[in-house]
């Protein structure tokens, strides 16, 4: 999360920085703190809610979940590459370090402000499913699944990941992509250490990847590329991918045609063949981002801005959109009068999620109705203050006007980058070509089979995404570049987040670093239906009395 003062803005002097965390945080540190016992106050101390101190920039910053990936960031900016080339690095590294969450085999998207213009692009580059899997041979080869299975062949999709890095390369990168790869390149060939958390993860990940029948004879590549010796790496062993160094070699001399019809495409389709995939060599070749225009609310003086679908962003802008006219800060950051607002609000918007979000290149989405604040007007007064809702609909828009990694960037003239890059469930669809270094997504179990949904699977469509990147302007002028990783926790923990600066007035740290929750509940963009009132899942620092009440 990068923080800029108005003040600084176009010069970004100095920045506030902190680095995202995975939604599933676990923070002991609170559970013998004595701050519960007392009062609530709406000024409440920031310092109770942090566990780390803010980091300041003066000339440039980089965010990022893996210390070897933001220390590449801030080596390309030293070597005077610009904010996009220190994203794009770090994103390379995070493939090494993280490859069960990310990868040029995943999508990105992207939020850029651009310094010299004074305005924020939006970037999508996420890809589609294959052209010659029709909707009845999909329905026929999943057979009495009522979903897309998330690993094996059919959970596939076209990787956009290549295609937007060198999309935001070609329109923003200062130094030539092969010195923007090197960092990574050297690092993959000479081994980094593999941390505790990220040891734990790799690991869990792993044996449901080697235990799932679905993928039975088709983990050689897997256990290669990914394993030691046959299991994980170990905290502290050191992991090399010589073969990852290589693609991303292949990228800088090439550019994407080189990914998408060279070597790393033919490995790709050979792949997903032998599973009995359905991607082409076509499909690979048309691969194509686009540069969208970004979608805002305004939220107590602040224009919160997000990408369009198929995204999930306008969620965000949604929640903003329904908790503004609550009192915030008068109700306390962790008192339950806040929480059940913001849990009520996540449900209406979620239900509004898995009917209307989706590729608009099929399907006309009414994003802009659905963040109008007349609708929101409308849908708020569902939200019974004493009582949770268990069964919300869909709104009707007519009556208005995973696995993830996040990075953020600025550089010393004022441009900065929120980017975000995913191959969605843990090492995707589990499947590995030979001799490139990574994964698979498996981001078409993302589409629906319920025939005239709008996210209804179909040849060629993008699947509805998770994946959000953010970025806020104050005044015109560049607030905050911020992310949350965890497929639907990225629009709670987004909100969370926001409040914590906005409505209490936490710094980025303190913000990131307060417990949050997450509400499990509702209908899914693909299709299935849990329990309407839902579950919630509260970290160890939210007091019992508190949940109880």
């Amino acid at each position: 999360m990068l923080l800029s003062p108005i003040e600084k803005v176009p010069k970004c002097h100095s920045i506030h920085s902190h680095a995202s965390r995975q939604s599933r945080r676990c923070i002991r540190i609170y559970r013998d703190r004595t701050i519960w016992d007392e009062k609530l106050k709406s000024d409440i101390d920031t310092v109770s809610f942090r566990t780390r101190s803010p980091t300041f920039g003066q000339h440039g910053m980089v965010a990022t979940s893996q210390i070897y990936a933001t220390q590449v960031g801030v080596d390309v900016l030293k070597k005077g590459g610009s904010a996009v080339d220190a994203a794009i690095a770090a994103n390379a590294m995070l493939s090494l370090t993280e490859p069960y969450m990310c990868g040029p085999g995943g999508d990105l998207f992207a939020l850029v402000w651009d310094p010299q213009s004074c305005s924020l692009a939006g970037l999508n580059a996420s890809g589609r499913s294959p052209r010659g899997l029709s909707f009845a041979s999909l329905l026929s080869a999943i057979g009495d699944a009522a979903t897309i299975p998330a690993r094996g062949p059919l959970a596939l999709s076209v990787p956009g990941a290549v295609d937007g890095w060198c999309a935001l390369h070609e329109r923003y990168g200062k130094l030539p992509l092969s010195d923007v790869f090197a960092p990574a390149i050297d690092h993959a060939r000479a081994g980094v250490p593999i941390g505790l958390r990220t040891a734990q993860t790799w690991a869990h990940a792993a044996g449901n990847i080697l235990d799932d029948p679905v993928l039975a004879g088709l983990t050689e590549a897997f256990s290669e590329t990914f394993l030691i010796d046959g299991v994980a790496p170990r905290a502290g062993q050191i992991f090399r991918n010589p073969e990852l160094a290589e693609t991303f070699e292949t990228i800088g001399r090439g550019g994407r045609e080189a990914f998408y019809e060279g070597f790393p495409a033919d490995q790709i389709i050979t792949c997903q063949a032998a599973a009995g995939g359905f991607l082409s060599l076509e499909d690979l070749r048309s691969s194509h981002f686009d540069w969208v225009t970004p979608l805002t609310t305004s939220y107590r003086g602040y224009d919160v801005y997000e990408l369009p679908p198929n995204g999930q962003g306008i969620c965000v802008l949604q929640m903003l959109n329904l908790l503004e006219d609550y009192p915030l800060r008068e109700l306390g950051p962790y008192s339950a009068d806040y929480w059940h607002a913001f849990i009520e609000a996540k449900k209406l918007s979620f239900e509004d999620r898995a009917r209307y979000y989706a590729d608009p290149a099929f399907s006309d989405i009414p994003a802009t109705a659905l963040i109008d604040k007349s609708y929101a007007d409308a849908r708020r007064v569902l939200i019974d203050p004493k009582s949770a809702g268990a069964d919300y609909a869909y709104g009707n828009v007519s009556i208005a006007g995973g696995d993830t990694t996040y990075l953020t960037v600025a550089d010393s003239a004022g441009m900065m980058v929120s980017l975000i890059q995913s191959i969605f469930t843990a090492f995707g669809a589990g499947l590995v070509p030979s001799a490139v270094g990574f994964g698979l997504q498996s981001r078409s179990a993302g589409f629906s089979l319920e025939i005239g949904h709008p996210n209804v699977y179909a040849p060629a469509k993008r699947p509805f995404h998770t994946i959000i990147p953010a970025f806020v302007l104050q005044d015109g002028r560049p607030w905050l570049s911020t992310g949350v990783m965890g497929a639907d926790m990225q629009p709670q923990g987004q909100v969370q987040v926001l409040i914590n600066m906005i409505d209490f007035d936490l710094d980025p740290q303190a913000a990131g670093d307060a417990p949050r929750m997450r509400h499990y509940g509702g209908r899914q963009p693909n299709g299935v239906r849990l329990d309407g009132l839902g579950v919630v899942r509260y970290e160890a620092a939210i007091r019992p009395a508190l949940v109880a009440e």
